[in-house]
């Protein structure tokens, strides 16, 4: 049975389920590699954890949490950013599924990199295609133009994630069509698709159309060894 409470800590649940095998760990807590995410888990927020956490952070690293309420951040550490995001989840999608689109492999990298710094769509690094599977759209002369992918996965939760489309390639349906190709893979797989996003975000409205609902708020919280 699907176990929603999972996704009030997702980033400590995937380190230490799905992605346990790419996940770096000490004590009470878990992060990716720096070339993998910038993101990182903790059991608890005690402070014991963060004193774990920073074994894991190097002094000019910073790390992102997700967790269901605000948190305590202890004075050792400087906080970057902290804000709400809402995290939607999709049961069933709304419309048909698209036809079968290419993933990416290793070649892809330099494009994709490319296409997330031109667009900013989260953090997309050298080595995040270690997190899941990718998939993208190119115009007729073979550039990359929009593409999507799998960030956290978790028992019975995949995260949809770097959605983005170039400026000028904006308006045709291009993030629709692969994020509701991702949904039905992900739904094709007994999984629940997930995401996070900003709730002025206009992608939002998107989501929605798709089936997604908001399920609850999340904080997410930037901070850097003091």
């Amino acid at each position: 049975m699907t176990n929603f409470n999972e996704l009030d800590n997702p980033i400590w649940v995937a380190l230490t389920t799905r992605h346990a095998g790419i996940a770096r760990s000490t004590g009470v807590a878990r992060r990716y590699a720096s070339l993998v995410s910038p993101l990182a888990g903790l059991k608890e927020p005690t402070p014991a954890a963060f004193s774990d956490l920073a074994g894991l952070v190097g002094p000019e690293e910073h790390v992102g949490l997700f967790t269901a309420e605000p948190l305590q951040v202890p004075s050792d550490w400087l906080t970057i950013q902290t804000r709400p995001i809402e995290q939607m989840i999709c049961t069933g999608l709304t419309r048909g599924s698209q036809p079968l689109l290419p993933e990416f492999g290793r070649d892809d990298i330099p494009e994709m990199l490319a296409l997330t710094a031109a667009t900013e769509p989260g953090p997309f690094l050298l080595e995040t295609i270690q997190m899941g599977r990718f998939f993208g759209i190119r115009s007729n002369d073979g550039r990359l133009i929009a593409m999507a992918g799998e960030r956290l996965k978790l028992n019975g939760f995949t995260e949809i994630s770097a959605v983005c489309t170039s400026p000028e390639f904006r308006g045709h349906g291009h993030a629709g069509a692969l994020v509701s190709f991702l949904v039905a893979q992900t739904l094709a797989e007994d999984r629940v698709p997930f995401l996070h996003v900003k709730a002025e975000n206009g992608a939002k409205s998107l989501y929605e159309k798709l089936g997604f609902r908001v399920r609850r708020a999340i904080q997410l919280t930037v901070i850097s060894p003091g």
